[in-house]
């Protein structure tokens, strides 16, 4: 099932549940301490059964409000989708897909091959922004791109669903010297993630369709598509390797390495671009350009 979190015009937030496409039960309306995901991931941590059918004993149990997400949407609404959940930390993976490396560089081509997987902190949770708020390009690099990605999140060392990501950055620092990533990479609403978090149970991450459209004045000046049926890695292998000698908090997200990138010469986003990402399953992430 797909899980949402509602922000009102006060700043209140609510937690939600898609059971049927296109309504929303406001689980805060059964219980005002079901503010979050970390609340229904903990009792199902603690009774060993899954957050969905906790969800559904809550819906049994009271008389949830229904919500049409139509009329959450509308831009008349006392509402708005907010970030689905709030990540103590957000990882990165790279060189996850499978590639033709006879153009790779030799460090690339390296990473690929090997065994342990290219893998970056990216995100805290104020540089990680939601659903339609702004994401951000460096003012002092020449090429900034998107990178749609699946990312799965973490709770008491398990995979326990999955979101969409934007993985923002900044390509000419990164083309500058390899080194400086870490700037290309982590810097002020570097990272967007929503619409929902996904249960594991209701996807299958091997094989998602994924597209991502980029809009100026209205107008698409890019788009492409891919499928997580490519990845290299499985989100398994992944989520082993960074926890090796590495505590991961709960509901760490990782992303997990991009396939979908504008390499076009020349192209890179500008201020009031929107960012459409959609991935099977799961929905649609959208974000409007600032420069930071």
């Amino acid at each position: 099932m797909k899980y949402y979190k509602l922000i009102s015009a006060n700043g209140s937030s609510r937690f939600a549940v898609e059971q049927q496409e296109g309504l929303l039960s406001d689980l805060t309306s059964v219980d005002e301490n079901l503010s979050g995901l970390e609340v229904i991931a903990l009792a199902a941590s603690l009774s060993g059964t899954s957050i969905d059918k906790i969800a559904e004993r809550i819906i049994e149990s009271g008389q949830p409000r229904i919500l049409r997400m139509e009329d959450v949407l509308d831009e008349k609404s006392d509402m708005r989708l907010g970030r689905p959940f709030d990540p103590p930390e957000v990882w990165g993976a790279g060189a996850t897909y499978n590639k033709d490396l006879s153009g790779a560089s030799e460090n690339y081509a390296k990473i690929y091959q090997a065994e342990r997987p290219m893998l970056f902190f990216k995100a805290t949770p104020e540089r990680c922004v939601g659903p339609f708020e702004s994401v951000g390009i460096r003012e002092d690099s020449a090429i900034n791109i998107p990178e749609p990605e699946l990312a799965f999140v973490l709770y008491h060392g398990e995979i326990i669903g999955y979101t969409i990501a934007n993985d923002m950055s900044a390509m000419s620092l990164e083309h500058e010297n390899i080194y400086y990533q870490p700037q290309a990479k982590v810097y002020n609403a570097s990272c967007a993630i929503g619409p929902c978090f996904v249960t594991a149970e209701s996807i299958t991450p091997e094989d998602l369709d994924l597209r991502c459209f980029i809009r100026r004045d209205n107008k698409e000046v890019w788009h492409g598509e891919s499928s997580t049926s490519h990845l290299g890695r499985s989100c398994a292998q992944l989520a082993d390797w960074i926890q090796r000698h590495n505590h991961m908090p709960d509901l760490t997200t990782v992303l997990t390495g991009c396939d979908c990138t504008p390499h076009i010469p020349g192209f890179t986003l500008q201020e009031g671009d929107v960012i459409s990402i959609t991935f099977e399953g799961i929905g649609t992430l959208e974000n409007t350009v600032i420069v930071v």
